[in-house]
């Protein structure tokens, strides 16, 4: 551990639209704000290839790229961008208390204000295929991506609200869509189930898991298998929706901030504050309805203007 310990006013954790858009505004209000990135830099919208639906690309853009333009934009005014990843909190309980972070295991920070936007990483099956053509007609995210397959053939993996609305959002955009159901029955609620079975092109296939996704460079379909039977059977279609759920990356503040039952932090009213005076939470970390970049950008806007309210006011 470093004898030395750095003294900054706004620390930003994680480095999505939530944590850059945080970074704009904080280092535009004078709070000369140090980022540290993760492990992946600029977060989920990396593995997603093409960003049609982000306001100020009229042609759309890469999800790498835009993370680029957004890591640029807040450099320029200031912000202090660092490949590293925290390891350890120790927040302060007090208003105008100082909050301590360790980094990497190694080195010691505190701050006087701390922005949370880790956000959260999407379930995904685990299968070798599945994972190589992420971003190759592979998604986690129906309302990103699902304009890439009007007119097509997909496959929703999933039994409970989150693919049922999913997959009745594709449903207006795509020829068909084709659920996949590893029990016999759906958890969705009984109005999303409704929805479902009142939607023509939509099929619901029970007790059946996908085996394989197949294609080489782009989703060419999917190797369906019966659980119960063990039969397999092919279905072509070009996009591959997996909609088993998120995982907020809040382990880390277990026991610290307040969480809700599934891990996704709890901020007050309208506002990004969380239990704790001083530390602020933006984006998908405590957005379980929305998951979007310009949502969570929209948060991270909120959360430094939080954080430069709380710090105006204790002067």
């Amino acid at each position: 551990m470093s004898n030395t310990v750095e003294r900054i006013k706004c620390l930003i954790i994680g480095s999505g639209p939530a944590g850059y858009t945080a970074a704009i505004y904080a280092a535009r209000a004078d709070m000369k704000p140090v980022m540290y990135t993760g492990m992946q830099m600029g977060g989920q919208l990396t593995t997603t290839t093409e960003v049609d639906n982000f306001p100020g690309y009229p042609n759309g853009t890469d999800g790498t790229a835009m993370m680029e333009d957004l890591k640029n934009q807040a450099e320029r005014f200031g912000t202090d961008v660092r490949f590293g990843m925290i390891t350890k909190v120790d927040f302060s309980t007090e208003v105008g208390g100082i909050h301590k972070v360790v980094v990497d295991e190694a080195t010691e920070i505190e701050a006087n204000t701390i922005i949370i936007s880790t956000g959260a990483t999407a379930k995904y099956l685990g299968l070798e295929s599945e994972q190589r053509l992420i971003g190759g007609g592979v998604s986690a995210c129906a309302t990103c991506d699902g304009f890439f397959y009007k007119g097509q053939d997909v496959v929703v993996v999933g039994a409970g609200d989150t693919a049922a609305e999913e997959a009745t959002y594709l449903a207006n955009i795509c020829s068909k869509v084709t659920m996949l159901v590893r029990k016999d029955h759906m958890r969705a609620s009984k109005a999303m189930q409704h929805r479902v079975n009142k939607t023509q092109n939509i099929e619901v296939l029970f007790n059946t898991e996908i085996d394989e996704v197949l294609g080489d460079n782009v989703v060419e379909g999917v190797r369906a298998v019966n659980n119960q039977t063990g039969d397999k059977h092919d279905i072509a279609v070009t996009g591959v929706f997996i909609a088993i759920g998120h995982t907020p990356n809040t382990q880390l503040f277990k026991g610290v901030l307040d969480m809700d039952d599934t891990g996704y932090l709890i901020t007050k009213g309208k506002s990004t504050k969380t239990n704790v005076p001083g530390v602020f939470a933006a984006g998908d970390v405590q957005d379980k309805e929305y998951r979007q970049a310009v949502t969570a950008a929209g948060t991270g806007c909120m959360a430094a203007l939080d954080a430069e309210r709380y710090l105006g006011a204790l002067e």
